[in-house]
């Protein structure tokens, strides 16, 4: 079955479709960490320095990874021959994969009884920042792909 008649979009339009698959998440990932924050603060005050170190270090680590992905992802799909592309070409296989163990193991952290909010508080905000800057990243390379 010929794939590319589902829902046929033009290539760049895959591109905003990763904006939004990446900086969606990771606005409402970093507002979540944000809200942790501020119940950490409300009891911990002093923790608050090292949370945001935390996010920090989380933030750096995770955009040198997303940064890899941002760079294959956006080469795969300028480079397909086709001008138009099922809509779900966005990502291969391996991709929807390791997207869904992400989103899978997320959901599965925040469900663990008795996981500290300070885990929260610190983890969160450094995804969601990454995952935003992903995004952004994305974003820029649509906008280089339709000045083309």
């Amino acid at each position: 079955m010929n794939t590319d008649k589902i829902v046929p979009v033009n290539k760049e339009h895959l591109l905003l479709m990763q904006v939004l698959c990446w900086l969606g998440p990771g606005v409402k990932i970093l507002v979540g960490g944000i809200q942790a924050i501020k119940q950490v603060n409300a009891v911990h005050e002093e923790r608050v320095w090292w949370l945001c170190i935390t996010a920090a270090v989380v933030a750096v680590c995770f955009s040198l990874m997303f940064n890899n992905f941002v760079k294959r992802y956006t080469a795969r799909i300028l480079n397909f021959p086709e001008r138009r592309k099922s809509l779900f070409a966005f990502f291969d296989l391996h991709g929807y994969i390791l997207i869904f163990f992400m989103m899978g193991l997320g959901i599965s952290l925040k469900h663990i009884p008795g996981m500290p909010a300070e885990f929260f508080a610190g983890f969160y905000p450094g995804l969601g920042t990454a995952l935003s800057i992903a995004g952004v990243r994305y974003f820029a390379s649509w906008c280089k792909a339709i000045a083309n």
